[in-house]
């Protein structure tokens, strides 16, 4: 059943509240907040209400209410409000995005570096190759009959080539067969479809010429691995501390420990349209050091089909709206920084004012 409008009004309030104070949200507060023209008594069932259907929860030492993991999922989707960012804080992106090309590594380091300081959350960066990388072509040079050279060319346009030595002799018109079986029945495949296709062509092939190609696709395998690596640059993670529920160590340490050693196979790490963001909040990531964290990111252009993506983590209680908007402006300029482009005034996150 779907929350009336003044139930949406009172979790909105309470969340925004929370927001501001992380401290539990009471009745009152959400009647001055809210301005809604009915009494206590029913802004109080209308929250008690709210929690017995999960979007609000009252803490054992506190009456107020604090938002659940499916009320911020609720505030995100239908009730929070698009973030314009001042003029202060377009300029404060733009001087910290204001980096000269350097290597792209420390570009995406110095990026996240600034995303942490202007949050105060920590904060993630990485490349993210295609979502569908896949082997477009097989060449193989012939070297001498013991010996041949083994190109590798992904449809993202890496290339990769390595030297086969063998114990048996090899002429070139059976390098030759042996291409064009490859580039037959091994191309256009992914990392995931070409260990099956190995295995099929194995109760049918040859056992010397199965050897040969077993060689090469294994090869094409490592290629296709290392490009499915996402190293992870983190910056402020110590700023978790700085928050009312990382204050305790014993609380931070768990999540401050993953994000030292962040595996991109365990961040929420999907790709969004160019300018969009993602939110993941809390039991929604598939990590169970952040299951009491809500995760932001922004995806940016490297162009050629590779995308990065800019994030930060930090409490449930994260102002969603105004991070998105941060995030969504720092991936632009990176876009940009990296085609070697100008970062443009933009209309549709900025405002006039101060923060």
């Amino acid at each position: 059943m779907e929350l009336s409008e003044r139930k949406k009004k009172i979790l909105r309030a309470v969340i925004e509240s929370y927001v501001q104070t992380a401290e539990p949200v009471g009745s009152k507060a959400v009647a001055d907040l809210a301005q809604l023209n009915v009494s206590s008594a029913t802004i109080r069932n209308d929250m008690a209400e709210l929690v017995e259907r999960g979007y609000l929860e009252q803490p054992h030492t506190s009456a107020g209410r604090i938002p659940s993991p499916k009320g911020y999922r609720l505030y995100v989707n239908e009730l929070m409000e698009d973030y314009k960012l001042s003029i202060q804080e377009t300029q404060r992106i733009n001087e910290a995005l204001d980096l000269k090309m350097r290597a792209l590594d420390r570009v995406i380091d110095e990026a996240g570096q600034a995303v942490a300081r202007l949050t105060q959350y920590p904060a993630f960066a990485l490349t993210a190759p295609p979502e569908r990388v896949t082997i477009r072509r097989f060449d193989l040079l012939f070297v001498d009959q013991n010996s041949f050279i083994a190109v590798v060319m992904t449809d993202s346009n890496t290339v990769r080539n390595k030297l086969f030595r063998m114990e048996g002799e090899l002429s070139p018109s059976q390098l030759q067969m042996l291409g064009t079986l490859l580039n037959t029945g091994f191309t256009g495949l992914t990392l995931a479809q070409l260990t099956p296709e190995l295995a099929r062509v194995a109760r049918h092939a040859e056992t010397g010429a199965y050897a040969l190609i077993e060689l090469v696709v294994s090869f094409a395998t490592e290629v296709l691995e290392e490009l499915s690596k996402l190293p992870v640059h983190t910056a402020g993670i110590a700023n978790l501390l700085e928050h009312p529920e990382f204050q305790s160590l014993e609380k931070a340490q768990p999540l401050m420990s993953f994000l030292d050693h962040a595996d991109s196979a365990l961040l929420p790490a999907k790709v969004s349209p160019v300018d969009g963001s993602n939110i993941v909040i809390g039991p929604e990531n598939v990590s169970e050091a952040l299951k009491d964290s809500g995760v932001v990111m922004a995806s940016y252009d490297l162009g050629g089909g590779m995308k990065g993506l800019i994030g930060v983590v930090g409490p449930t209680r994260m102002d969603y709206a105004k991070i998105s908007a941060q995030l969504a402006y720092v991936a632009k300029g990176l876009s940009q920084i990296i085609g070697q482009a100008a970062l443009p005034a933009d209309d549709k996150h900025t405002k006039e004012g101060t923060t």
